[in-house]
């Protein structure tokens, strides 16, 4: 007895990642590439990897953080989100509110700088508030933007917006016992009712024309874009390399093993006595602020975001992602997003080459939505498993050697021979 306890209090002791190799071989392979990617980069000196790459990078990682929360969501609890891109856009706007608020003041103080008197606060707050929203015919500050001056108000909006809905949302949908594919629907209408209000002018975030020159940092114009680009690529590696730890930690003990239960047979484990609500609302308001985090360090490296970002679609692409890479395996929602949205801005970017068919000139432009659409299809009747499930042939364990004997407590019970047919 005394021994087991050793062992136990020793297994306590150990480091999370120690006891959990996989991790260990993410967050290594991520520094690794983090490290190369560095070293190889514009601002460095090198130039191998330019200031563009460098930030399709950082947004790669980005959308490996957000498909990270989706597979937590969907792959380990069985709740199929359609609504968790309007979480990442929640967190771009956000912290694009500051940006553009603060960029914009700085601009506005330096044409004024040169006037006899010195212009009062609210003049230039007038003048802001006109340069800002002077596209959509306003010139004050919607009430939305109250706390837009604020950077650490900001920052927390980032993590309270997104997580507040979504417990707002989970709460009202969870206590009704909404399931399946009806969840999957009020999910998809929640982002288009929200991407369609903020396509109205009057949404406070100027409409269809959202939030621009988000890539311009307030008081570091003398930094040049290639380091700027730098310091959010490690940031997004940084968020990356958490994320995956908090999520490994989630399904790791006890609590994961719920959440498989509920994925599997949710009224079982209900009927064992677990408050299946509260772990779906948790699950689900927590991945919703993962994804509103991620938003936050993709937009200010695309530089812009717009109610376009949020359209049903996107989430619907997050789902194709996680389910390539392998749905209810960590490292394959990361693998996924990686793979499609690299070859996705290859043949879209117009980096491939048109292919002459005759009369006919395969673009691929046109037909990468098609192609990918076609894989999903694939991808889920012939390999449900994912490209993650490739990992899993290769690491697969065999089967004991027991010559026949019993597999089990009792005689005869399951046989090698039966186990391997």
């Amino acid at each position: 007895m005394a021994d087991l306890s050793f062992a136990s209090g020793q297994s306590r002791r150990t480091p999370f990642v120690m006891r959990h190799p996989s991790v260990l071989i993410f967050l290594v392979c991520l520094a690794l590439f983090t490290i190369c990617v560095t070293l190889l980069s514009e601002s460095m000196g090198t130039g191998f990897v330019s200031t563009s790459m460098v930030k399709t990078l950082g947004k790669t990682l980005c959308l490996c953080l957000v498909a990270l929360a989706m597979d937590l969501v969907w792959g380990y609890c069985g709740i199929l989100s359609l609504g968790h891109m309007a979480f990442f856009g929640l967190g771009g706007y956000a912290i694009g509110m500051w940006l553009m608020y603060a960029r914009t003041r700085l601009i506005v103080e330096g044409s004024l700088a040169g006037l006899p008197l010195p212009p009062t606060e609210t003049e230039i707050n007038d003048a802001v508030a006109t340069q800002i929203f002077g596209v959509v015919g306003a010139s004050e500050f919607p009430p939305v933007w109250a706390f837009a001056h604020s950077l650490p108000l900001q920052l927390a909006a980032i993590v309270l917006v997104p997580g507040i809905l979504a417990l707002v949302f989970g709460w009202l949908a969870f206590r009704s016992r909404v399931t399946g594919v009806y969840l999957s629907i009020l999910t998809q209408a929640m982002t288009l009712a929200l991407s369609l209000y903020l396509f109205q002018n009057d949404s406070g975030l100027r409409g269809n024309n959202g939030l621009s020159g988000l890539q311009n940092l307030p008081g570091l114009d003398g930094v040049p874009q290639a380091t700027v680009s730098l310091w959010f690529f490690w940031a997004s590696a940084l968020a990356l390399a958490l994320g995956y730890l908090l999520a490994s930690w989630v399904v790791s003990g006890k609590f994961g093993n719920v959440l498989r239960g509920i994925r599997d047979d949710e009224a079982r484990v209900r009927f064992l006595g677990y408050p299946v609500e509260t772990f779906k609302l948790f699950i689900f308001t927590l991945t919703a602020i993962i994804a509103g985090i991620a938003g936050a360090l993709y937009y200010p490296q695309a530089g812009i975001i717009n109610p376009a970002e949020m359209a049903p679609i996107a989430s619907i692409y997050l789902a194709v992602w996680v389910a390539i890479g392998g749905r209810g395996r960590l490292y394959g929602a990361v693998i996924g997003a990686a793979f499609v949205s690299l070859i996705s801005t290859y043949f879209t970017g117009g980096r491939a080459p048109d292919i002459q068919m005759g009369s006919y000139t395969f673009q691929w432009v046109d037909w990468w939505t098609v192609l990918l659409g076609l894989s999903f299809v694939a991808v889920t009747l012939f390999a449900p498993k994912g490209i993650g499930g490739l990992f899993d042939m290769i690491t697969a364990k065999r089967n004991p050697e027991r010559h026949g004997a019993d597999l089990g407590p009792d005689v005869g019970s399951l046989r090698e021979k039966e186990a391997n047919q």
